[in-house]
């Protein structure tokens, strides 16, 4: 059983998933938490990974573990960073300023999703350098002008292009709880909001949460379909990341990729990376984990591009597993999130440190001492 007043007894992620759950009403809780249909693929994800067995080595001198990681010319404090999630305010007021003013802190990437419910431009001054942008690419081609041109201005240099929504997931738990734009007050959503009422005041004194880059293109939507239309595009093609790479100066990664031949053409197009990823398990019900698509991809472009790895990270080993299987980097979303809703700051404090202490052990049970050293073998 949870300790609901401490959360240094929160001993795991899953821990910290489950004080979050009692703090925050459940149909924010669900935003974040839930998955595409049956939710099969988020829960393949994770048992994935605890599937592939690490073999230690003995006799290695462990005493000084490094977990240090370097991309593109900038060495981060530890292998992960913050995934891009949307809208990530309605699960915890704040909680975008929050994990970005926490990366810069312990020295990781922040990547602030097009879609948060914080300005892409407050979120560049809170990483302060360690900041990186998402871009779901709009069907209204000026859309995503603007917010590449505002990006540049605020600083980012490094642009994740979000391949894996062609088209919307069928969330069945936010069919449940009736989430609707314009959001609408149901009884369910009322006694959510009286069971839980840190939440509500914490909402009440931040704002209700929105879709901060788009706000005002959003203002007339009726309906989901409204804002995917203005999100995402289910004709985004080669051709068009073509664009996208020539139009963009600095590093570009996209974000999605679960077949090597797909990872094969973003190498070919100059994109420095890839991250394999199938969006945690939120848009797609089928297709494979992430830590089972990774070798082929590996195989296929490892040292031509950069490879990062989300979706299902959980324990420190998970990113031990992702480095031996030929990725360079991790991110985990809900791994951070689930901190944030367990104790705002505090909690998302804690989940950096039960993930960096995991895998320090883990480095150091399997006789590694460093991340960077981390191979097939």
């Amino acid at each position: 059983m949870v300790d609901l007043m401490g959360l240094d007894r929160a001993a795991s992620i899953d821990d910290l998933r489950l004080r979050a759950r009692r703090r925050i009403p459940r149909f924010a809780f669900d935003l974040v938490d839930g998955g595409a249909e049956s939710e099969r693929n988020m829960r393949r994800n994770i048992e994935a990974f605890e599937e592939v067995e690490l073999t230690p080595r003995y006799m290695v001198d462990v005493s000084d573990i490094d977990m240090r990681a370097t991309l593109f010319g900038q060495t981060y404090g530890a292998p992960f960073g913050m995934a891009p999630i949307g809208m990530l305010n309605a699960f915890w007021p704040g909680a975008d300023l929050t994990l970005a003013k926490l990366c810069k802190r312990r020295n990781i990437p922040y990547v602030a999703s097009s879609a948060a419910s914080t300005t892409l431009e407050a979120l560049a001054t809170a990483a302060d350098g360690n900041g990186w942008f998402q871009l779901y690419v709009s069907s209204d081609a000026d859309v995503t002008e603007g917010l590449i041109a505002r990006a540049e201005a605020a600083g980012y240099t490094t642009m994740l292009v979000t391949a894996d929504v062609p088209a919307a997931g069928k969330r069945d738990r936010d069919i449940r709880n009736q989430l609707a734009v314009p959001f609408r007050i149901t009884p369910e959503v009322v006694a959510g909001l009286i069971a839980n009422p840190r939440w509500s005041l914490e909402t009440l004194i931040h704002g209700k949460p929105n879709i901060a880059n788009y706000a005002d293109l959003l203002q007339g939507a009726t309906s989901y379909a409204d804002v995917q239309k203005t999100l995402i595009t289910p004709g985004f093609t080669w051709e068009d990341l073509k664009r996208l790479r020539a139009r963009w100066k600095g590093k570009l990664l996209v974000k999605g990729i679960l077949h090597p031949q797909d990872a094969a053409q973003c190498a070919e197009l100059g994109c420095d990376g890839i991250v394999v990823s199938n969006h945690g398990g939120r848009q797609v019900a089928f297709g494979p984990a992430t830590i089972d698509a990774l070798p082929a991809i590996a195989e296929t472009v490892g040292g031509r591009m950069t490879i990062i790895l989300d979706s299902g990270i959980r324990r420190g080993a998970d990113m031990f597993r992702a480095k031996a299987r030929g990725a360079d980097f991790t991110f985990a979303g809900r791994a951070l999130a689930f901190g944030v809703g367990a104790g705002g700051q505090r909690g998302a404090e804690r989940a950096f440190d039960i993930l960096q202490l995991e895998l320090i052990r883990a480095l150091g049970q399997l006789g590694v001492p460093s991340f960077a050293a981390v191979g097939s073998s």
